[in-house]
């Protein structure tokens, strides 16, 4: 089972921050501007059913869980396009086989600003929300640079 290393973002007051202007700007939380719920798989999800749900669901990732649902990892299509490319068996490999397990993650509270910066500052395109529940992350919602400029657009 692949160990998670994640990198939980406590924010950094810029609630107090008076901004003018956009929807991120004026210190509007993950919780004021996200639906709450996840698409997800478990570690021993084979990869074809995994693609599948992708494809289905046009989602670009999916949250990988242990059987607690507590937080593992994350599997995107570029990871499900590097397994295609390294194995010939990929569909039948198990999501713990090439997911990520470096993790980027923000509580509830975190604010739309502080996700934009850990994207870009990381250069990644999604965040998981989650709860901690007795030192585990359980992954409640995920924020994606789409999902931003959504909001970016929202109060044009």
């Amino acid at each position: 089972m692949a160990v998670c290393s994640i990198a939980f973002w406590a924010g950094r007051g810029l609630a107090d921050v008076d901004y003018e202007g956009d929807y991120m700007k004026k210190g509007r939380t993950v919780l004021e501007a996200k639906r709450f719920g996840i698409f997800s798989c478990q570690v021993d999800t084979p990869l074809a059913e995994v693609c599948r749900l992708m494809v289905t669901e046009g989602i670009s990732s999916l949250v990988v869980v242990d059987q607690d649902g507590y937080l593992q990892g994350l599997l995107s299509t570029t990871d499900l396009l590097r397994a295609n490319l390294a194995y010939d068996d990929w569909m039948l490999r198990p999501a713990g086989a090439v997911m990520s397990t470096d993790v980027v993650c923000v509580s509830p509270s975190s604010l739309l600003r502080e996700v934009a910066e850990l994207l870009l500052t990381n250069r990644i395109h999604r965040v998981v929300v989650v709860q901690m529940e007795e030192g585990k992350p359980r992954p409640v919602a995920v924020v994606s640079s789409s999902d931003l400029a959504y909001h970016m657009v929202k109060e044009l």
